[in-house]
């Protein structure tokens, strides 16, 4: 419930604090005397956008607060998921400064207009004789059935289940529209995959038949270079083998002499050993040595076909050629799995799409049974109000397809007298007409559900008498179970709240301010009498205003 309000520096407003309490709460004023400009302030800390006209004195900030006590209304999960701190009894402040900017906050968090206005639907609901849009919208009138029906938590397990329902069919069609892509390119991916298997990549494949290419490309340069240094080695007259076995007969014979010199003998015949070895070696690559043109051109092609692949694929290295395959290989796999992936997932989307039938025809069911109470909750009200005549026809059928609110198509058509056919609620019925619907579902939603605090803006335009005093006895009614506001002209419903404020003018220094006070019991007898019968108070209406007190 709205516990304060505080307005500085806003239209006609310098500075208006004022505190209300759980019932109903009549305001009352003369035409033009601000009640108008009240309920625009309270809209700035609903989330509505302002503009620098907004401010009274341009070259101060204006500020809205309002306090409310939120705690039956189960809004911790909001603040939880807009990283809010939650208490009980909340503030909600909006300021504008000279310069055009707007900052909101609650509870001293700043908060974007988007999070105030959804908080604030959650807080207030404004309702005036302009505004009963709501009442040909179908996902409200459903919403009037539902709360009959006692339908909340079939609601919940349906938008969970319809939830779960739409996830699946867009991944469906996800799967669906990428193979239609991916078939287009399966084939040639296909292609360049085989061409890369067929080339049996791995590391250092390249590196390796460069190298025997250019040993099979340069035979006789090789055998002629073997060839020489075999002979260096091996001739009998100056070979190096042979020269050395000599010096290792020379060291052997020097290495009694000493220890040095066996040292030193050990050295010259590991060198022997070493380069006999390296003869005999050169020797045996003598005759692996061999001219193969076949091989050489073999190896050429390989090489050849890197080259190509690598051009191809825009890479450098057969290590960029492997990393190409396996991505290749990935969307080949990908693509010849997808019919598998999408049987899977229509089966899914099958098995989702029954148990959401299921619950919808539950929901259904619900609500047809309360179509005949509602109808006569709704023209019976409506009788008392003046609208004797009051005709609803109200019918549910299914609908082809699943939407959030179930699989109803709803008709819910209205005729205010006899003798006329039945049209949709705003196109049959008056101003005043769909004032005192409105007004009878909200009073119906009030027995089933919490409703956030209602602010009734001046919707008795157009009735009087007992109409009027049946409207207030609704509001009060109503403000049994929720706070009610009702902005009114009609001393009969004025009488009715358990508080009562009025909006007033003010002259001071040739400034014009409105203000708001709370009336004492003496205090409202006189407003209730000027209200009846004028600033010239009779003593019939000084006794007419008693009596509705009492």
């Amino acid at each position: 419930m709205l516990s304060k309000l505080c307005i500085k520096n806003y239209a006609l407003i310098d500075h208006l604090n004022v505190s209300f309490t759980h019932g109903f709460t009549s305001i009352t004023g003369e035409t033009g005397a601000g009640k108008s400009i009240l309920l625009g302030g309270l809209s700035l800390v609903l989330g509505k956008r302002a503009d620098l006209s907004s401010l009274r004195d341009k070259d101060r900030k204006c500020i809205i607060e309002a306090e409310f006590e939120i705690k039956k209304y189960k809004l911790k999960s909001f603040f939880k998921e807009n990283d809010l701190d939650y208490e009980d009894t909340t503030i909600v402040r909006r300021e504008i400064l000279p310069s055009g900017k707007s900052r909101a906050f609650i509870n001293d968090t700043p908060i974007t207009l988007d999070v105030m206005s959804s908080l604030g639907n959650s807080l207030i609901d404004v309702h005036s004789q302009h505004q009963t849009q709501q009442l040909a919208n179908n996902d409200f009138q459903l919403k009037v059935i539902d709360a009959l029906a006692d339908n909340s938590s079939v609601l919940k397990a349906y938008l969970e289940k319809y939830e779960h329902y739409r996830k699946t069919s867009k991944e469906l069609q996800r799967l669906i529209d990428f193979q239609q892509n991916e078939n287009k390119e399966h084939d040639y991916n296909s292609f360049l995959l085989e061409e890369l298997e067929q080339a049996s990549l791995k590391e250092g494949i390249q590196e390796e038949l460069e190298e025997r290419y250019h040993q099979l490309n340069n035979v006789e340069r090789i055998l002629e270079q073997l060839t020489k240094g075999e002979r260096l080695l091996n001739d009998e007259q100056v070979g190096i083998v042979n020269l050395l076995n000599e010096l290792k007969q020379v060291s052997s014979r020097l290495s009694d002499f000493g220890s040095s010199y066996g040292e030193l003998n050990e050295r010259i015949k590991s060198v022997f050993i070493e380069i006999d070895d390296i003869a005999n070696e050169l020797g045996s690559y003598q005759e692996l040595v061999e001219t193969n043109p076949q091989m050489l051109e073999e190896i050429n092609g390989k090489l050849q076909l890197l080259f190509d692949l690598q051009k191809k694929h825009g890479v450098d290295t057969v290590s960029d050629l492997v990393e190409a395959k396996e991505v290749l290989s990935e969307k080949v796999a990908i693509t010849e799995n997808l019919e598998a992936d999408i049987e899977a997932k229509r089966n899914e989307l099958q098995r989702s799409e029954g148990a959401l039938a299921k619950t919808s025809i539950l929901l259904s069911e619900n609500r047809k049974k309360v179509l005949p109470e509602l109808k006569e909750q709704l023209e019976t009200s409506l009788a008392s109000l003046g609208m004797p005549n009051a005709d609803f026809k109200i019918q549910l059928t299914l609908s082809t397809d699943f939407k959030s609110t179930g699989k109803d198509d709803l008709t819910f058509l209205f005729s205010a007298n006899k003798g006329t056919g039945f049209g949709e609620l705003k196109k049959v019925a008056s101003g005043g007409e769909l004032s005192r619907i409105m007004l009878t579902i909200k009073a119906i939603l009030a027995k089933y559900e919490h409703l956030p605090t209602m602010v009734f803006d001046e919707i008795d335009t157009g009735v009087s008498g007992e109409i009027s005093n049946k409207m207030g006895d609704i509001m009060l009614a109503m403000s049994k179970n929720m706070q009610v506001f009702s902005i009114t002209h009609l001393p009969q419903i004025a009488s009715k709240g358990d508080q009562h404020f009025k909006v007033f003018k003010t002259d001071k220094d040739e400034v014009t301010h409105t203000q708001m006070k709370k009336l004492n019991t003496d205090e409202r007898v006189v407003e209730l009498a000027e209200m009846l019968g004028g600033k010239n108070l009779s003593d019939s209406a000084i006794a007419h205003a008693r009596q509705l007190l009492n």
